[in-house]
């Protein structure tokens, strides 16, 4: 006689699937505190910036415990084409806040802009070594989320230049400069000549906009706050940028809401700042006039993004299993593009 049993799924431990993605909604939440400071409102900035510090604390945390107790699931995220990209999150944040600080309180901004600017110096090292030794990835593993280590390297100098570390702020300029302009050519290419974006990753174009938008607001440090031709050239490329993915905006719109949608925050809030700075620097109303309309862009995207992402821990739909997660988008994605057609 024998006995038959049926499969039943494979428990797991929602920590184990806690991305490493999910730091990206602490610079997007940082951006708009710094944003908010950029347009007079000090005291809700800090507000924000104590509430992004309180996210980042415990989201390190909870990663800590999973490298200890889930190394191979970390493992396979900076393994993986894409979620290696967002490692240096956790360093950028850690500028952000070193840049929130510096004001009120520098020796303390001085130790968290040397911590995080060795972690963006390390995982640049490493990121970059993995990009030219693994021969897994292919074009179409390409997307703008692969300029997030740039963007890091530019971000230092915003802070560095004012706490004193001017060298180490050149050479983080340098870098990230160098790797914007590479990794520019090679994501449209990939946008130009292969296949679209899968859906979860479409938000991910609004990362165009942050290179420039932050390079500019790094320069002006560098260069002793001189609207001088670089300076504008940067700040011209961002706003291109920012024009190209507004134009992208109901598509982005009318897709299901992934983690990847944390995308939008951050390079609206950089261009926020860099249009508020631009104004004050050329006379120009209209550039303060834009800086107003994308805070104003930038409050609704941050409340649609913290209700959204509260709604989907509270229905169990985020840190699952690659593969549920997976068949769910192809599901949406799928009911997406019906409507679209």
């Amino acid at each position: 006689m024998t006995q038959t049993s049926t499969e039943t799924p494979m428990p797991h431990n929602r920590l184990e699937h806690f991305p490493v993605a999910f730091f990206s909604a602490v610079m997007g939440l940082m951006g708009t505190s710094l944003a908010v400071e950029a347009a007079g409102f000090n005291t809700v900035g800090h507000g924000i910036a104590a509430f992004a510090a309180a996210v980042f604390a415990t989201q390190a945390v909870l990663y800590i415990i999973k490298a200890v107790r889930y190394p191979t699931a970390v493992a396979a995220e900076w393994n993986h084409p894409i979620k290696l990209a967002f490692f240096p999150a956790i360093s950028i944040s850690l500028l952000l806040a070193a840049i929130a600080l510096r004001g009120s309180m520098s020796d303390l901004a001085a130790i968290i802009w040397g911590i995080g600017a060795v972690g963006q110096a390390v995982l640049t090292l490493a990121i970059v070594t993995s990009w030219i030794s693994h021969r897994g990835f292919g074009v179409g593993q390409m997307s703008p989320a692969w300029f997030i280590p740039a963007v890091g390297n530019v971000i230092a100098p915003i802070a560095g230049v004012p706490l004193g570390f001017v060298e180490a702020s050149w050479y983080f300029f340098a870098i990230g400069l160098l790797f914007w302009i590479v990794l520019l050519t090679l994501v449209f290419n990939r946008l130009v000549f292969h296949d679209p974006l899968p859906g979860k990753l479409r938000p991910t174009l609004t990362i165009l906009i942050a290179p420039p938008a932050v390079a500019f607001l790094a320069w002006l440090q560098l260069n002793g706050g001189v609207l001088d031709p670089l300076a504008r050239v940067l700040y011209n490329l961002a706003l291109f940028f920012t024009a190209l993915v507004l134009l992208q905006a109901r598509g982005l719109l009318r897709l299901p809401f992934a983690l990847s949608f944390w995308a939008l925050s951050f390079p609206i809030a950089a261009m926020t700042i860099a249009s508020f700075r631009f104004g004050a620097l050329s006379g120009a109303s209209v550039f303060t006039a834009i800086g107003w309309t994308l805070l104003l862009l930038l409050t609704v995207i941050i409340a649609g993004l913290v209700w959204r992402t509260g709604w989907a821990v509270r229905r169990d739909e985020m840190c699952q299993p690659e593969q549920r997660s997976a068949a769910s988008d192809v599901r949406r994605s799928a009911e997406y593009e019906i409507d679209r057609r």
